[in-house]
């Protein structure tokens, strides 16, 4: 992606807070009793995080795959996250799959509630590393 750096941070700033926003979805959605729909935005709080950390260091990706290739390849495997992070990420697209797709699949709020807590670190840890490149970065 060709962007200014004025405008790559102000690109990067709309995917991190759509990141926090969906995040809200989620846990409101899981409040309500709507776990599919949760684990749907709780994937996609990880992926406008994920997106925004690529688009802060240059990268682009055009697919849900290529964004978990290149996250393990660029930030897995060189130890800026977690493996458990990376298998995160991983999981929660298998959840939300399951949940979108699967009409046999009913995720269960004990099942739902184990990947708020670690998507909401998630989501604030890529936004801190983001911060962190960004202010190094001047």
């Amino acid at each position: 992606m060709s962007l200014k750096p004025e405008e790559r941070r102000a690109v990067v700033t709309l995917e991190t807070e759509k990141a926090q926003r969906t995040l809200l979805q989620a846990e409101a959605m899981y409040e309500q009793g709507f776990y599919d729909g949760a684990a749907n935005r709780l994937y996609y709080a990880a992926f406008h995080a994920v997106a925004a950390l690529f688009i802060n260091d240059g990268y682009q990706v055009n697919t849900h795959s290529g964004s978990h290739s290149m996250f393990s390849l660029h930030y897995v495997k060189s130890g800026i996250v977690s493996t458990e992070e990376g298998n995160l990420y991983a999981r929660l697209q298998t959840l939300r799959e399951q949940s979108d797709y699967n009409c046999t699949y009913d995720i269960t709020a004990e099942e739902l509630r184990s990947f708020l807590k670690p998507t909401r670190a998630f989501v604030e840890h890529l936004a801190a590393i983001i911060q962190t490149k960004q202010t190094t970065q001047h």
